[in-house]
């Protein structure tokens, strides 16, 4: 692989990474909100349903897993695994597809439907 491809493929890693450090904390900010409130799932889900604020922000979260994770699982596979680049870069693709599509899945699950 070139390069300059590396280079990108390692800033998006880092930028994802940054942005999951501050979503992490929200949502494990939520969490704490949400026990020490003592609501139930369906008080939950009825703060969140319609919310576009909280479907934006959990859309964000689900995007930066989808850049983050196959970056490294390519990499892994490479260095590791000894895949061939291509069986990686594959591999990769194939999860990021699947976060992206299982998580936004949820997000409207949980803010439209």
């Amino acid at each position: 692989m070139k390069a300059a491809t590396e280079a990108k493929l390692w800033y998006w890693q880092r930028v994802s990474a940054m942005l999951l450090a501050v979503c992490v904390a929200i949502h494990l900010g939520g969490i704490i909100y949400a026990v020490h409130g003592g609501l139930s799932a369906a008080q939950i889900l009825g703060r969140t349903h319609g919310n576009v604020l909280f479907g934006v922000f959990y859309g964000v979260f689900v995007l930066a897993c989808a850049v983050h994770v196959p970056i490294g699982i390519a990499n892994v596979a490479d260095e590791m695994l000894g895949w061939r680049r291509e069986y990686s870069v594959l591999t990769a693709l194939l999860f990021s597809a699947l976060i992206a599509v299982m998580g936004l899945r949820a997000v409207y699950g949980v803010v439209i439907a």
